[in-house]
């Protein structure tokens, strides 16, 4: 029979058992692209994202906010101010740590240098290095949050230069392999921190998926680069991965146990929470918001057709749209862009000159050149029959012409595009005028 005595002892020897055991909450987001205001559905919006993101952080024990990169690039205050405003507006989000996607490299490297200096929250990436392997920036930090050291590792795509970044716009930065850098520094923050976090802009299966398998000292990687989100959280061996959709519809909340002595993730629930109308706008983002915004209204708030249905990004009809005003507004024969070149949705209805900006924030030019049909790589002839003997004027993007070697674009040996055509964008906006009426 156990006496008071014996179970104040037993009492004495579990409560420091039970105190390894501690809760942590991730909120997460990624690639919202600088999407400020609600879509045409009325959801998201960086406002109302603050408030989300205050009130779920007011509410647990234990909060950090993870931003998976690609903040910047999607809208014109972006486009028009190389993404410093948005930087200076992701401020107020309350954002913990961030790390760099690719988009962050459209306005050229020293832009990237520039966003180290606005932001006032930490933002690491373990993998961009120059010449003699220096990071770009730190390429981790520990936070200590509810009593948990959380050692927070950055990423970026290894095949970042040359496929979705130029050259030019890199400058003297390269990327190391992903999973060989986030295992190295894996190991030096193992001794140091109770969990593991990659905080990676990168490639779900090769990157993603290979990090869980590899490194067993990552218990959590928060992903972005894919604008889809996942529809379930990734578990492989009792560590994973989870990635929301982008241009902030939708927060991540990620609910985990951690065993601190162990240095062992016990448990993880995930939930995503939708940006909604029902959710107040926070007063001080909105202030902001409003105030770049309306730096750009007159020029791109100015109505110029009508669309008879909603064509989303992904709809092979909107990329067809696009080609067909490229190769008219040009004079080619034939247009071709990369999926990528597509950044959002055409609503049904009205459309505004800023629908286009937001479809192709991209500065990109349009390129002409001539080739025989047998000349032409299956990525155009596919989708576009051609006469092998007959000469075609072909349309595309000077980005197009500079990745030629990126399997998603033209062809690997390249393609010469010597004639320069209008501003892609300006080329969009005035074909829809003359149309009145799309597609």
């Amino acid at each position: 029979m156990l006496t008071r005595r014996h179970l104040l002892s037993l009492l004495l020897c579990a409560t420091p058992l039970a105190a390894q055991i501690k809760p942590l909450t991730i909120l997460h987001s990624n690639d919202l692209h600088a999407h400020l205001l609600p879509d045409d559905r009325d959801n998201g919006g960086f406002a109302r994202l603050a408030t989300e993101v205050r009130r779920q952080k007011a509410q647990c024990a234990a909060c950090l906010y993870l931003n998976a990169g690609d903040l910047v690039q999607g809208t014109p205050v972006s486009t028009l101010f190389h993404g410093a405003p948005i930087y200076q507006i992701a401020n107020l989000l309350g954002i913990d740590v961030s790390t760099l996607g690719n988009h962050e490299f459209d306005y050229g490297w020293r832009r990237v240098q520039e966003f180290f200096h606005i932001a006032k929250f930490p933002i690491v990436s373990a993998n961009i290095v120059d010449a003699d392997g220096k990071t770009m920036t730190r390429p981790y930090v520990i936070q200590t949050v509810g009593g948990i050291r959380v050692g927070i590792i950055g990423a970026i795509l290894g095949d970042l230069v040359g496929t979705v970044v130029t050259k030019e716009s890199a400058g003297p930065w390269h990327t190391l392999p992903v999973v060989e850098t986030v295992r190295k520094y894996a190991a030096e923050l193992r001794d140091r921190t109770d969990l593991i976090v990659a905080l990676g802009h990168i490639h779900d299966e090769s990157e993603v998926n290979e990090i869980l398998k590899q490194v067993p000292e990552v218990s959590v990687v928060v992903a972005g680069h894919s604008h889809e989100g996942y529809p379930a959280m990734t578990n492989i061996d009792g560590r994973v991965a989870v990635l929301v959709p982008a241009y902030g519809v939708q927060l991540g909340r990620l609910d985990l146990k951690v065993d601190v002595g162990a240095k062992k993730l016990l448990s993880a629930e995930w939930t995503k929470i939708p940006i909604v109308a029902s959710i107040p706008p926070a007063p001080d983002v909105a202030r902001e918001v409003a105030k770049w915004e309306s730096k750009v209204s007159r020029l791109v708030d100015v109505p110029i057709g009508e669309a008879t249905a909603r064509l989303e990004r992904n709809n092979p009809e909107l990329r067809k749209m696009i080609e067909r005003a490229m190769a008219e507004q040009s004079g080619a024969d034939i247009a071709w862009i990369n999926p990528g070149n597509v950044r959002d949705r055409m609503p049904e209805g009205r459309i505004l000159a800023r629908t286009v900006w937001n479809i192709l924030p991209f500065d990109n030019y349009i390129m002409l050149g001539k080739f025989k049909g047998s000349e032409l790589p299956p990525s155009i002839t596919k989708r576009y029959p051609v006469e092998p003997d007959r000469e075609y004027t072909v349309a595309t993007t000077d980005f197009t012409v500079a990745n030629q070697s990126d399997k998603d674009q033209l062809n690997a040996t390249g393609m010469h595009f010597p004639r320069t055509g209008p501003l892609q964008r300006d080329a969009m906006i005035e074909w829809i005028k003359k149309k009145k009426v799309v597609p």
